[in-house]
C-alpha cells in the first residue's frame, strides 16, 4: 500500500529531496493524485473542448528546390503566427528518433538511486542535471514530470558525463538538429532582412541543451499538469514528441488556427519534430516573431515522454532587437541586457506564461 502524499513536508522530501521524482510516487501503486499537483479550475487543461492544430508539416528538403520561396512563406508565417511548427524530412534519422525514445524510457526505467545521483545537489557534473518539476521550492501546485538536464560543450566531455544508458543517441540527435536549427534561422534572419554569416548564426545558439521529460502515468490528468504555461527563453527549441501528445499551445491573436486564447494541441506526427520559437528569437526581431506560450497535459494511459533541444546564445551575450530591424519598426521594444541576467529571471521564478519576457519589455 501506497503512503500517504498528502503530508506536504513528505511528498517534498520523498520526491524531490531524495531523487524519486513523480515516477518513484507512481510506482508505490498511487490510487489518487496528491494535493500538492491538484492544478487550480483555471490551470487545467480540457481536453474535451481544445481543438487540434490540422496544419501540414513543413518538408524542409523543399528548401532546396524550386519551392524554396514557399517554404519560406510557410517557415516565416508560423513563426509570425503561433511560434510553433512541424517540420518533415528534417534530415534526423527517423530510426535515432525511435532510439532516442526508447533511451528515454530505458533511463527513467532505473531503480530510483540510479537517477538520484545526478540531483542538482550532489551531481559529479554540472553538464548533467536530475529533477522533477520547474521549481519545486517556489511553486504553488507541482508539475507532474521527471527530467534530466543535459548540458552541451563538446562531445569528449557529453561522452564522459551524460549517462551512459543514453549519451550517444542524445549526442546524435543534437549534432544531426543544429544543422537544421542553423537552416530555419538562416531563413528566419534573412527575412527579417538581416545579413548573417556562420559565425552570427553560432552566436545565436552558442549554448545546446538535450532534455528528457518523463511523465509518468496520472490517475486523473484532468487535474494537473505536466508543465505549466510558459514559453522557452531561449532562440530555437526543438522537440520531438512520442505518439502519445498531450502539447498544447496558447493562440496570441485570432487566425484560422483559433481564437485568441484558445489552446490548440499540437498532434504527434510520426517522423516529425516540432519547432518552437523562443524569447531571444521574438526579442531579437523586435516583436516580429512568437515566442510561444506552451503547456502539456498528463495521461493516465501510459508513460510519456518528450526530448527537447533548447538552442541559447552563450549567457555573457548582450541581447537586444536587431538595428536593422528597429530602423525599420522605428522604435525598439525591447531594452539591451546580457542573458545570464534574463536566464536568472527566468529560473528564478515559476512557470507563468509570457511573463517572462517582461524582464526585457519596453513597450
Amino acid at each position: 500500500m501506497a503512503p500517504s502524499f498528502d503530508d506536504g513536508n513528505f511528498l517534498f522530501n520523498f520526491v524531490v529531496r531524495d531523487g524519486n521524482g513523480v515516477k518513484g510516487m507512481v510506482d508505490l501503486g498511487l490510487s489518487k493524485v496528491p494535493q500538492a499537483y491538484i492544478q487550480p479550475p483555471e490551470e487545467q487543461i480540457d481536453k474535451k473542448n481544445a481543438s487540434k492544430n490540422g496544419l501540414s508539416p513543413i518538408d524542409l528538403s523543399r528548401l532546396d528546390g524550386p519551392d524554396h520561396d514557399e517554404v519560406v512563406k510557410e517557415i516565416v508565417s508560423a513563426s509570425e503566427i503561433l511560434g510553433f511548427f512541424q517540420v518533415v524530412n528534417h534530415g534526423v534519422p527517423i530510426e535515432l528518433l525511435e532510439s532516442l525514445k526508447e533511451a528515454a524510457h530505458t533511463f527513467f526505467g532505473q531503480p530510483p538511486e540510479r537517477k538520484a545521483v545526478y540531483r542538482k545537489e550532489v551531481s559529479p557534473t554540472p553538464l548533467m542535471r536530475y529533477g522533477t518539476s520547474f521549481f519545486p521550492e517556489k511553486e504553488k501546485v507541482l508539475e507532474w514530470k521527471d527530467y534530466i538536464s543535459m548540458v552541451y560543450t563538446n562531445d569528449t566531455e557529453a561522452l564522459e558525463h551524460w549517462p551512459i544508458e543514453c549519451r550517444e543517441v542524445a549526442l546524435e540527435y543534437l549534432k544531426t538538429s543544429i544543422e537544421m536549427v542553423k537552416k530555419l534561422l538562416h531563413v528566419l534572419m534573412g527575412n527579417l532582412g538581416v545579413k548573417v554569416d556562420d559565425s552570427k548564426i553560432n552566436a545565436l545558439i552558442g549554448r545546446k541543451t538535450v532534455n528528457m521529460n518523463f511523465y509518468p502515468t496520472c490517475p486523473n490528468p484532468d487535474l494537473t499538469v505536466g508543465v505549466g504555461r510558459h514559453s522557452d527563453f531561449g532562440t530555437l527549441t526543438v522537440l520531438l514528441q512520442d505518439g502519445i501528445g498531450g502539447l498544447y499551445v496558447n493562440v496570441p491573436e485570432d487566425t484560422d488556427i483559433g481564437k485568441k486564447g484558445e489552446w490548440v494541441e499540437i498532434p504527434p506526427i510520426q517522423g516529425a519534430l516540432v519547432i518552437n520559437i523562443g524569447d531571444m528569437l521574438q526579442i531579437l526581431s523586435n516583436g516580429r516573431y512568437k515566442s510561444a506560450e506552451h503547456r502539456v497535459r498528463t495521461t493516465s494511459t501510459k508513460s510519456r515522454v518528450s526530448i527537447p533541444i533548447f538552442t541559447i546564445p552563450k549567457p555573457t551575450e548582450k541581447i537586444a532587437p536587431l538595428p536593422e530591424v528597429v530602423e525599420r519598426d522605428g522604435v525598439a521594444r525591447y531594452r539591451e541586457f546580457v542573458l545570464e541576467d534574463y536566464m536568472n529571471n527566468f529560473f528564478g521564478n515559476p512557470h507563468e506564461g509570457k511573463k517572462s519576457l517582461d524582464f526585457a519589455r519596453i513597450i
